[in-house]
Order: C-alpha cells, then structure tokens, then sequence
C-alpha cells in the first residue's frame, strides 16, 4: 500500500507530462503570415508573406522600418533572413531596429527581374524576360502604398536582392532610387544586356542629389558570368560599387564587400549579416 501510495503521484505526473509534451508537438512555430495582393502592374495576384517584429501591436504608435526581400518565398529566402533579422534586433545584440519583413513570392522571376535585352540568343533562350519596368511600378504604387495602409510603418524602407534580385535593385537604384533608403544588393547579375546597366547616368551620382541613400554591394568567388563575351561576376561588381563611389556628393555611401570564402549559391547569408553590421551605425 505505501509503495503504490508513492508510485500514483509519479505515474499522474508522468502521465500529465507526456500529455503536455505530445500537446506542444502539434503547435506551430509561426514566423510570419501570408497575404495576396492583386496587382493592377502585373495583371496578377501575388503573394507577400510578412514578418512582424516581437511586440507588433497595430493598437499601438509604434512604427517600424520595412525590409523589402525579393525571392521572399518560403523555400526561397524568406525564412533565413527573417532569422536574420530577428537575431539582429534582440535586444542584446539591438544592431538593427526592430523590422517588418515582406517577402514577395516569385511567379516568373527572370520576367520581373530584367529590363529588356539587346542579345539575340538571350532573348531566345530566356523569352519571357523584360518585365522589370512594370514590376518596379508594381513595387512603388502599389506594394509601398498597401504595406504603409495596412501596417504601422515609418519611412525607411530597405530592399534586398540577390543575383537577378541584384540586377533589379540596382536598376531601381539607378532609375527610381527615392523608392527605398538602404540597398542591400549581392551578387548582382551586372553581365544581362552585356553590362548595360553600368553604362547609365543615374541621379544619385549628381551633386544636386539630397536623398541620404545607403548601398551594400556584396559579393562572392564567383567567376565568369554566362555570357558569350567574358565578363567575370566579382569584377562586374567592384565595378558597380567604383560607379557609384563616384558620386559627387555626400548623401550616397556604398559599401563594396568581397567574400572569397563564399560562392553564388552560398553568399547571401554571410552578404547580408555583413550589411546589416556595415550599413547600421554602432550604437554606444
């Protein structure tokens, strides 16, 4: 009788905890929500999935810093940076404010991504290209003006984008630069069209340009890029980051930043942990 007197409380309190444990198994780790967008641009809905950082209360005055991320699906980059992101705003570390994160999803990314190209065989091989004009409208008038009608934001506002994402941000930088205030871009695809896109005059470059613009240019071991005409990917870069060192004035600052221990496929994390400690002032 008294061994069984002692064994009930021990088997009740196992028993409870492996109800508890077989409970906390089924509840999801939740990182962030998806929405859909209907976009006039693109004649398509699209999908946003958002991060909002701890302690997001739409009841609240509080507003946040929004990280635009192309290539923001889920088995895309999404998920590694919103981590990322998270790490740098605890507040032990507190590198970086407290973030919205908006991840676009991808339908056709080499359409979004390129503006149209001279090159008869890339225009064969790759045919849907070209679209990044209206994919820059969709971004300035129609995804801007939701995130801000339906989430407590403030006016910073930074894009990433890697490879064809790099190419996109950097033709944003060059054509429609007021459209964010910190450009993280890595491994951007500089060699589509031949280089062209260092061969424009952008406004950020002229000495009456006022908008205080933060550029990360980050890249990899990476080689020659897929064209006929070599051109290697790292030195496509550099150049990028010398084009826009040029500036002749004091509001643009670009931040150039070679990886040689990382290659194309493996850049981005690293890339943008670094950007996130160059392109934020220490805190003392």
């Amino acid at each position: 009788m008294i061994l069984r007197a002692l064994l009930t409380p021990a088997l009740a309190l196992s028993i409870c905890l492996t109800a508890s444990a077989q409970e906390l198994k089924q509840q999801p780790i939740v990182l962030g929500n998806t929405v859909r967008l209907y976009s006039k641009q693109l004649g398509e809905n699209r999908s946003l999935n958002i991060y909002l950082p701890d302690g997001y209360n739409d009841n609240d005055t509080a507003e946040y810093p929004v990280i635009y991320l192309l290539d923001g699906g889920v088995d895309e980059d999404f998920i590694h940076v919103v981590g990322l992101v998270q790490f740098n705003t605890f507040p032990w570390i507190n590198r970086i404010p407290k973030s919205i994160v908006v991840g676009i999803v991808n339908t056709d990314r080499k359409r979004d991504m390129s503006f149209p190209t001279t090159i008869a065989k890339d225009k064969k091989q790759y045919p849907t290209t070209g679209g990044s004009a209206k994919f820059i409208a969709f971004l300035g008038e129609e995804l801007q003006p939701y995130i801000r009608g339906h989430y407590r934001t403030n006016s910073s506002r930074t894009i990433i984008g890697e490879s064809l994402g790099g190419l996109l941000a950097t033709e944003i930088l060059f054509k429609r630069p007021e459209l964010f205030n910190r450009y993280i871009i890595i491994s951007p695809s500089i060699w589509w069209d031949n280089g062209s896109v260092l061969k424009l005059n952008p406004s950020i470059l002229n000495a009456d340009y006022r908008k205080k613009t933060d550029i990360y240019i980050g890249v990899g071991k990476e080689g020659l890029t897929p064209t006929d005409e070599p051109r290697v990917q790292e030195v496509d870069a550099n150049l990028l980051a010398d084009k826009i060192k040029s500036a002749k004035n004091k509001k643009v600052r670009v931040y150039f930043d070679y990886l040689p221990q990382e290659d194309h496929a493996t850049v981005s994390h690293q890339a943008i942990y670094n950007a996130f400690r160059l392109l934020y002032p220490v805190k003392h």
